[in-house]
């Protein structure tokens, strides 16, 4: 076997319910001008250069709110200070917290999405291995692994995430490997694959229950690799 593929991942204040939606053009409250390394927050929306920008820092910020708090705890006013803008501009942008906290679970899965094709062209007889070795190696690069236990520890705790989850990794991967199986119980047989991969994840990068916490990620590809392939194929 070759070395476990890593794919590349993106570059890398408690609060009750969600906000209600504001006007994008509200203006944010004062900051106090002599507060040392205080600056203060944009108001209203930015230009169609400072877009784009905006926009990327808002995620940025969002991703760490959400791995150090998790959803509940996370709040649109919370992800607005820490990017530094108005959160009429979150909401601008990406609407109300669950589209915000979609909208981050998607960029934590692009490396997923630009690999799926190669999991999804592989002879059937391969996709199994290729599965394991491309979620696993999403795990084992930090870049990738901030955020997804952000999403896995959100999804754990509060059912809102979970179902983003769901419809993202359903949606986007699942289905689609189900339908390369011509067989009755297709997407059961997709789901219980990937029910063995998070698992794994779970116990090795959450939980990190040892001796497989620290195990060659090459031994866990060579033992797990066929029992997803049997999950897929086998009878």
């Amino acid at each position: 076997m070759t070395g476990v593929t890593v794919p590349g991942g993106p570059d890398e204040s408690p609060g009750g319910p969600d906000e209600s939606v504001p006007d994008a053009s509200a203006t944010a409250p004062d900051t106090s001008p002599g507060r040392p390394g205080t600056a203060p927050r944009r108001r209203g929306r930015p230009s169609r250069t400072e877009s784009a920008g905006t926009r990327d820092r808002i995620l940025d910020a969002a991703r760490e709110e959400f791995s150090e708090r998790g959803y509940d705890k996370t709040s649109v006013r919370g992800i607005a200070k820490s990017a530094g803008v108005d959160s009429a501009l979150v909401h601008h942008y990406f609407g109300t917290k669950e589209q915000v906290f979609e909208a981050a679970v998607e960029v934590a899965f692009a490396p997923v999405l630009k690999g799926r094709e190669a999991v999804l062209d592989a002879p059937l007889e391969e996709v199994g291995e290729r599965m394991t070795r491309m979620i696993l190696g999403l795990w084992e690069n930090p870049v990738t692994r901030a955020p997804l236990l952000a999403i896995v520890r959100s999804a754990v705790n509060n059912e809102i995430a979970a179902g983003v989850f769901r419809r993202l990794v359903a949606g986007q991967l699942l289905r689609r490997i189900a339908g390369r199986l011509d067989l009755p119980d297709a997407e059961l047989r997709a789901e219980l694959a990937a029910a063995q991969l998070v698992g794994i994840a779970m116990i090795r990068y959450v939980i990190k229950v040892e001796p497989l916490a620290s195990a060659d990620a090459e031994q866990i590809v060579e033992r797990v690799a066929p029992v997803v392939q049997g999950h897929l194929t086998g009878r």
